[in-house]
């Protein structure tokens, strides 16, 4: 279910309201979706309140299938808000949330953002005002987490990264390498001129020295170890520091598809080696199988830390993605940060080691 409203055309930067329980119920089918994509639990302690947007969301990543860019209409990401995972098994994946602007109504410029933040509306509180919608929206949308049940096999999860491919279109090959189709990136905001010019020049060198002699120029990176890859235990824990190997390193603990144990290293990642310090988030031990909806709890020690996602800048498939996924690190690719390894060094907070996107 839509109407006129959703469709609101927001721009990076603008203000939105979140609506009330009341509204955003009336906006949801019979899967507690719009346009198939879920409305979760995690989301309703926003009702009501107040943020930025951080990124249009017209196109995302396929992380199930084909890892290719995918197509999403009047959906948004808001600032850093990301899905605790309280409704969905504690997953620890902490997906930025997307947002269909049939669930927001734009604020007017009038209303800035330190009228927000004197009424107490604080990222990760309570909702402002607690009304009898937002318990029965709860417990309807509780009922929306799960897959029927199938005998003989284990619970079944939904949420918004195992509907994606449901929620969003195919973009063919041949729309991906017309200009045309990356205009929105700059008029939505979420790319500016320069990083328009400099990412979209790579990836054209990426993908024409790919195409023709079987590799990249930048970034670049080779599996070195072989088959079976080494591993290391840090038994690293939230809030310790750490700084990524150097790239030559990491290469000598990947097998020749850039996997160690069973986790790539994703060509994303290569702009964080030999920087630092960043804090560890957390160790996963909990994660959806974003395929099959299944809980699944990683063998070997995999860690996310804070600030360090993909940026959508460095793969020609998924170019200008702005679903900001936390990447994995085995422990052997990460070392502890000493405060006496350099005296200049910043803690890297936010985004990236270089601003918003590497």
């Amino acid at each position: 279910m839509q109407n006129a409203d959703s469709e609101l055309g927001l721009r990076v930067g603008e203000w939105v309201e979140v609506k009330s329980a009341e509204e955003i119920l009336a906006t949801l089918d019979g899967q507690q979706s719009v346009d198939q994509l879920p409305f979760m639990p995690e989301m309703l302690q926003y009702s009501g309140r107040k943020f930025q947007v951080r990124a249009s969301a017209h196109k995302t990543a396929d992380t199930i299938e084909l890892f290719s860019i995918r197509g999403m209409a009047n959906t948004v990401h808001l600032e850093e808000l990301r899905c605790d995972g309280s409704a969905h098994g504690a997953c620890q994946a902490s997906c930025l949330l997307y947002w269909k602007e049939a669930w927001l109504k734009r604020v007017p410029k009038e209303q800035s953002h330190f009228e927000n933040l004197e009424n107490g509306n604080k990222k990760g509180s309570e909702p402002l005002v607690r009304t009898p919608g937002c318990s029965a929206l709860r417990d309807t949308l509780m009922r929306g987490t799960r897959f029927p049940e199938v005998p003989e096999q284990s619970e079944r999860f939904r949420c918004q990264a195992t509907e994606m491919l449901s929620a969003t279109t195919e973009v063919r090959r041949r729309k991906r390498f017309d200009p045309r189709f990356y205009i929105k990136d700059l008029t939505s905001g979420n790319v500016n001129l320069f990083d328009f010019i400099r990412f979209g020049v790579l990836a054209m060198i990426n993908s024409f020295f790919g195409r023709w002699f079987g590799r990249r120029i930048y970034p670049y990176i080779k599996g070195l170890a072989g088959e079976k890859t080494p591993s290391a235990e840090l038994n690293l824990q939230p809030n310790e520091l750490v700084r990524v190997k150097p790239k030559e390193a990491i290469q000598r603990t990947l097998n020749q598809r850039l996997r160690n144990r069973g986790l790539n290293f994703d060509y994303e990642m290569v702009p964080y080696c030999n920087k630092g310090p960043f804090r560890v988030l957390c160790r996963v031990e909990r994660l959806i199988n974003e395929k099959t909806g299944e809980l699944m709890k990683p063998k070997n020690p995999c860690i996310i830390l804070d600030g360090v996602t993909c940026s959508g800048n460095y793969l020609h498939q998924r170019m200008f993605s702005r679903r900001g996924e936390y990447m994995f690190f085995r422990e052997i690719w990460l070392e502890r940060f000493e405060e006496t390894d350099s005296h200049n060094s910043q803690l890297v907070t936010g985004q990236n080691p270089r601003g918003k996107y590497p």
